[in-house]
């Protein structure tokens, strides 16, 4: 069922179950350098030694990077609208399994609720890598400006 969000100069068409989705080859680079802004350098991220002797055998990204390229599915999901938002925040995230470097993530943002009296979108995000498997899961608000 469609619903209009009143924002702005207009209504914003949006209807629960609209999507938009993401998808990138986490490199070396994008992990060591959210490490430096992050200042996050633990082993599990930065050392392919240490990491080379545990059950993952080699280095995952960090999980909050994934949260960043959710980021990008909000972004793509309010110019998918024509409208103006900003982020309320992330509730019930949870890093399912690992993201390594190297690996392909698919970030997949979907409406699952539309609160029109409070200018609200709630969306379900999921990050799978090439392999099909779910590696991060996510809920997110956004707050449309009127």
């Amino acid at each position: 069922m469609r619903r209009d969000i009143e924002a702005g100069s207009g209504a914003i068409p949006l209807d629960i179950g609209d999507s938009v989705s993401f998808a990138k080859t986490v490199g070396e680079s994008d992990v060591y350098l959210f490490a430096g802004i992050t200042g996050d350098f633990s082993p599990n991220h930065v050392n392919k030694e240490v990491m080379g002797g545990t059950p993952y055998k080699e280095r995952i990204a960090h999980g909050v990077l994934s949260v960043g390229f959710a980021s990008t599915t909000s972004t793509l999901m309010i110019e998918k609208s024509g409208g103006k938002a900003v982020s309320l925040g992330y509730d019930r995230i949870r890093f399912i399994g690992p993201i390594f470097i190297g690996d392909t993530v698919t970030v997949t943002y979907t409406i699952s609720e539309i609160d029109q009296e409070n200018l609200r979108t709630h969306a379900d995000i999921e990050v799978v890598n090439q392999r099909g498997e779910v590696c991060t899961v996510a809920q997110h608000i956004l707050k449309f400006l009127a």
